[in-house]
């Protein structure tokens, strides 16, 4: 099982050039997607790699909560 999940909000070792180091993990496969915190813009970047930029896990993902009756 990997350690990352989507949905969980990580730093890189090199920052984005808008300024921010908070990626959100929006697709996981061979490859991995990941989304800018301030700007939007979106990055893949294959899993091997991946792994090797990862400094930390930020956030982990907001679980759904079923409403009990």
């Amino acid at each position: 099982m990997s350690r990352f999940e989507l949905g969980q909000v990580v730093s890189l070792k090199k920052g984005h050039p808008c300024g921010e180091n908070r990626w959100k993990i929006i697709r996981m496969g061979m490859d991995v997607r990941l989304k800018c915190s301030n700007c939007g813009r979106s990055i893949l970047l294959p899993r091997s790699r991946f792994e090797k930029r990862v400094k930390e896990i930020l956030e982990l993902p907001e679980q759904e909560n079923p409403e009990k009756e």
